[in-house]
């Protein structure tokens, strides 16, 4: 079961918790045909495959506007938005770092969503790799 970081969430949101497991059950199926050792721009591509033939809408690389004071800084780029639910961060590291978890509660506040997921291809078992961050 992947770990979750960051609050409980008492909204027992459904909805996103059913996306997660089609977003899970599509990295698997990644995993499972590329194996570990790749660039993350491939996993990344490969589970768009996926959220497509699961009929899961997503946006890629979408611009979002960080402000300060009102005043509009620079854009972030999350790898991709399922469902208008879910961010998804795509990884291909040797360890997780604990500023992956830091850079998705950023994500989750400056898009105004609740659940990430960090997945960390670069894994004997993808299982292993995946990190649930609830804001």
């Amino acid at each position: 079961m992947p770990r979750s970081y960051g609050r409980i969430d008492a909204s027992g949101d459904t909805i996103a918790n059913a996306i997660t497991d089609r977003i899970i059950a599509g990295a698997v199926e990644v995993h499972r045909h590329l194996g570990p050792g790749l660039l993350e721009s491939i996993y990344e591509t490969a589970l768009c495959v996926e959220l497509s033939e699961a009929g899961l809408a997503y946006k890629r690389q979408l611009a979002v506007p960080v402000f300060y004071k009102g005043r509009l800084l620079a854009e972030c780029r999350p790898d991709l938005i399922v469902a208008e639910k879910v961010i998804v961060e795509v990884k291909s590291t040797e360890r997780h770092h604990p500023v992956y978890i830091a850079q998705m509660l950023t994500y989750l506040r400056v898009t105004n969503l609740n659940v990430g997921l960090i997945l960390n291809f670069n894994n004997a078992w993808l299982k292993q790799g995946i990190r649930r961050v609830i804001r």
